[in-house]
């Protein structure tokens, strides 16, 4: 691939970048006015023609690794393991 060939693939990627950044706002928009109309109408969930909506609350457990580290940070230091990736960016 030739400098101009990698340039144009670089300007292609930026742009469609941006062009998800947008729709992801939009999807949050309309997400967000949905979620609106469930809380107004104090549903969890709402059948709309075929679809059916549903924001109900999901409860999850998680380690709160800072405050183990904390605690016992010889523990801690013991069962962690380095991993190496590799980052992709454009700037």
């Amino acid at each position: 691939m030739n400098k101009e060939e990698l340039l144009k693939q670089v300007r292609d990627l930026k742009e469609l970048k941006v062009m998800a950044e947008e729709l992801q706002a939009e999807i949050t928009t309309i997400e967000d006015s949905i979620k609106a109309e469930m809380t107004a109408q104090n549903v969890t969930e709402l059948q709309i023609d075929i679809f059916k909506i549903r924001w109900t609350p999901v409860i999850s457990n998680k380690f709160d690794t800072s405050a183990f580290k904390k605690i016992y940070s010889d523990l801690y230091n013991q069962f962690t393991r380095k991993y190496e990736t590799k980052r992709f960016s454009i700037v």
